[in-house]
This record gives C-alpha cells, sequence and structure tokens, in this order.
C-alpha cells in the first residue's frame, strides 16, 4: 500500500479516487501519552479500511486531534488521534 502526503503518488503513477475514508486511535484522557504510536495506529486502521474498498493507495494524509471536553460528557476530558486521506486505485497502462 502506498502512502503519501500530498495529493499525488510519487512516482506519478496514473489513479483515480475510490473516496475519503478516516480511522482513528482508540479515546485516551486528554494528557495522557501516546502521541506517535496513536498516529501509527490510526494510519494502520486507515490502510485495513482502504484495504476493505480494493484501493492501491492512500493520498493526502492529514492528522486531526478529536476531543471531547468535560463539558460534553461527564468525566475527564479525552481525546484521540484521527487521519483523513483519499483511496485511490491505479489506472491500468494503456
Amino acid at each position: 500500500m502506498q502512502i503519501s502526503h500530498a495529493h499525488k503518488l510519487a512516482d506519478g503513477r496514473g489513479h483515480y479516487s475510490i473516496g475519503r475514508i478516516r480511522a482513528a486511535a482508540e479515546w485516551r484522557g486528554a494528557n495522557a501519552p501516546g502521541g506517535q504510536a496513536d498516529r501509527f495506529t490510526a494510519v494502520r486502521e486507515l490502510i485495513r479500511e482502504a484495504q476493505e474498498y480494493g484501493a492501491d493507495a492512500i493520498i493526502g494524509l492529514k492528522f486531526h486531534i478529536d476531543d471531547i471536553k468535560r463539558g460534553d460528557i461527564d468525566g475527564p476530558a479525552l481525546r484521540r488521534v484521527a487521519v483523513t486521506e483519499i483511496a485511490v486505485k491505479f489506472t491500468e497502462a494503456g
């Protein structure tokens, strides 16, 4: 599975969009450690999602922080790392 932070593939290969996909790591306390590990978990889940759609690559990797503040729920503030991207299929060489 190729992954690109840009909206194109590094090798310039032709592709078409399957659609936008999103995945996230588990919720944690807002001050809990685990930032880099959560990013890897979110990307791993995103790859799994892309594979379910038959994608060959993922482009436009963007990380987000989802959070729930104390006013929204009863208990401590929560946070998770999420990632959004475009799943694509390679075009066939003609």
